[in-house]
């Protein structure tokens, strides 16, 4: 199972696509580990620069439909070539949600107004976020202040995660 703990990256954007996570120009690379230092390039995001902001972050919280755009799997790799493996959101894009769990990744979506309440008390601070995947809580912290946050996802795409992702589990089922 991949690692779900680390430092948030504030994303406070709606509708962040799949061309502005990894550029189209960049889907003719041979390797995923190719994808790397392109993730977020074309983000348009004021503020933000990603040679910067991707610094020590594994953990993105962002706004509504993240992952819309063209389908391909490239946006989840370059997610996880950058050693980012779960995205929190209020909600994803069908086809990237999946395509995180078919990676053996997290995409959890979150009520607006929780979401809302995480932007205001921890952006702008340095946030880290524990998982405990088995009984399905965060821990943020942010100096002395954190709140734990429960969480849903199905058994189905719980199964993929502790798997390693769809290939993995279909190894085991198949």
């Amino acid at each position: 199972m991949k690692n779900f703990n680390g430092e948030v990256l504030f994303l406070d954007r709606s509708d962040i696509n799949t061309d502005e996570i990894i550029p189209a120009k960049y889907l003719t690379e041979l390797t995923r580990e190719a994808l790397k230092p392109y993730l977020l390039e074309d983000l348009e995001l004021d503020g933000f620069d990603p040679a910067a902001d991707l610094k020590g972050k594994s953990v993105i919280l962002t706004r509504n439909n993240f992952g819309c755009g063209s389908s391909r799997e490239h946006a989840p790799w370059a997610l996880e070539m950058n050693n980012i493996n779960m995205v929190i959101a209020v909600d994803f894009a069908r086809i990237f949600r999946q395509n995180m769990y078919n990676c053996g990744m997290l995409a959890v979506e979150l009520p607006a107004e929780r979401i809302d309440y995480l932007f205001k008390k921890y952006s702008g601070n340095k946030t880290m976020v524990m998982t405990d995947f088995r009984n399905s809580v965060f821990l943020f912290r942010s100096g002395s202040d954190e709140d734990s946050i429960p969480f849903r996802i199905s058994a189905f795409d719980r199964s993929l995660v502790d798997a390693g992702g769809w290939l993995d589990y279909a190894d085991l089922k198949y």
